[in-house]
């Protein structure tokens, strides 16, 4: 029985993503729970009846199952580069709102019945304001990375996948290294290392000491 706190969590899912960096950086050990979207677990539906990822189940049975509070709990523990400070709340909400609501549109056309080219150029509108920002600064809220980085890092990589070579091509110098530069961190490749769905009485797997 572990006394770690258990993260339920989908690799690709880009809540589950920052959620996980910010554990990482501050160096909160969890037993990662990797979930099967189409067949999710009964212990992970029983902590968090609203079924999505990612959930955080603390040793003590307090469940967090927002992702920017997660990483708000874990940074609040520990902050070794100092994310809480550039936090951009205003940024981020711009973020999980209406580029969000672009991105699911613009990715997945055939399931809400979008016209995907009007999606993507919404979306785009939110790129150049991240371009703006990234104009004197290496990251978006400073010279270095933060909780507003990590928190709009994962679906920024999500709408750029969509169309690389459209992505490629539009006048986005700085966000396009800005990104470039997340993915090929080292935390980013530990945040995404490749596990096999969880199964009741699995081993637990302890996230913050697996290997990259």
């Amino acid at each position: 029985m572990t006394t770690d706190p258990i993260l339920y969590s989908f690799r690709r899912c880009p809540y589950a993503m920052r959620a996980r960096l910010a554990l990482l950086v501050s160096g909160t050990t969890c037993a990662l729970r990797e979930v099967k979207l189409s067949a999710k677990p009964a212990d992970m539906l029983e902590a968090s009846p609203k079924g999505t990822v990612p959930v955080l189940v603390l040793p003590d049975c307090t469940v967090i199952d927002q992702s920017l509070d997660i990483m708000r709990w874990a940074l609040e523990r520990r902050d070794p580069e100092n994310w809480l400070a550039r936090e951009d709340t205003a940024l981020i909400a711009a973020n999980d709102g209406p580029f969000k609501h672009d991105l699911d549109r613009y990715k997945y056309p055939e399931r809400h019945g979008t016209d995907a080219a009007v999606h993507r150029s919404n979306g785009l509108v939110f790129l150049r304001q991240l371009e703006e920002r990234l104009n004197d600064n290496d990251q978006l809220c400073g010279p270095t990375r933060g909780l507003t980085d990590m928190a709009i890092m994962p679906f920024i990589r999500q709408f750029a996948a969509t169309d690389p070579d459209w992505f490629a091509a539009q006048p986005i110098p700085r966000l396009q290294r800005w990104l470039d530069a997340h993915l090929a961190s080292p935390l980013f490749t530990k945040t995404m290392r490749r596990l096999p769905p969880w199964q009741p009485g699995d081993d637990p797997i302890r996230f913050a000491e697996a290997d990259c």
